[in-house]
């Protein structure tokens, strides 16, 4: 099943897709719903971020390529990360939903990358769950572009502009609630050109371990988002490109990118 949050009627509404159209829902995934009979033409409404969380985790450091290559441009040392040190926070502000424009500020050095990454939704409320059963909390899986900006991750003591800033966080196009995480394959696409492709279960810390840890000291609300970082390579993206990433069995992800407009 296909849930996905849209505009329609100036409202913002939640809905489950079959084939084209959307068949409109009263209530949420997360708590009771039922079908209203309403039905909207895809093409024809303007697709939200799929879910509103209250907090917006990420395991930013989760492929062992990718933690060597970012080690190595940093100038630090390769150290194997401890499950608890791969887990962090991102802002929600900087969420934004399929086809809406990444914005690159404009005081950027240009430096601004990609990183293609699969996305857990919690489903239910989730404290001091095992690693066995932590995939039932899982409501089901979305996509995120991590959008990064290099030389601001070199030199800030924290990711509050590097990682954080307003719409470098895209996120969609829907949460599939049917996934086989064995068999998911990422594919990153440049202005239409496959630029990586890596298998996307290949993690340190898969999903299961990541809400096993985290739930053991934070409790996970139903809608919180679990983003789980990404394998190399990541390149540089600038204005009038545009970005897609998808993940086999989910769905594809697509925005452009566009420089912020000058004061």
């Amino acid at each position: 099943m296909k849930w996905l949050r849209y505009e329609a009627d100036d409202s913002a509404r939640y809905g489950v897709l079959d084939g084209d159209a959307i068949k409109e829902v009263a209530g949420t995934p997360f708590d009771e719903y039922k079908f209203t009979g309403r039905t909207h033409a895809l093409k024809a409404v303007r697709l939200l971020v799929p879910c509103q969380p209250s907090t917006f985790y990420a395991a930013g450091v989760n492929y062992e390529t990718h933690i060597r290559s970012t080690s190595a441009a940093l100038g630090k040392p390769f150290v194997m990360p401890r499950p608890i040190d791969i887990v962090g926070y991102r802002a929600i502000n900087a969420l934004s939903a399929y086809g809406e424009p990444i914005v690159i500020p404009s005081d950027s050095s240009g430096k601004v990358q990609y990183e293609g990454e699969l996305v857990a939704v919690i489903g239910k409320k989730t404290r001091k769950v095992s690693e066995v059963d932590a995939l039932s909390h899982v409501l089901g899986y979305t996509i995120g572009n991590d959008v990064s900006e290099r030389s601001w991750q070199k030199i800030d003591r924290t990711f509050i502009r590097s990682k954080n800033c307003d719409t470098f966080k895209p996120m969609g196009p829907w949460i599939e609630t049917d996934v086989d995480l064995g068999r998911l394959q990422t594919v990153v696409r440049l202005n239409g050109k496959e630029v990586s492709r890596f298998a996307t279960n290949k993690m340190i810390c898969g999903v299961a371990k990541a809400i096993s840890t985290i739930s053991r000291y934070v409790t996970l609300y139903p809608g919180d988002v679990l983003w789980m970082g990404t394998d190399d390579p990541t390149l540089d993206m600038v204005a009038g490109d545009s970005v897609e990433i998808e993940i086999t069995g989910i769905g594809v992800l697509r925005n452009p990118v566009v420089n912020e407009a000058r004061d």
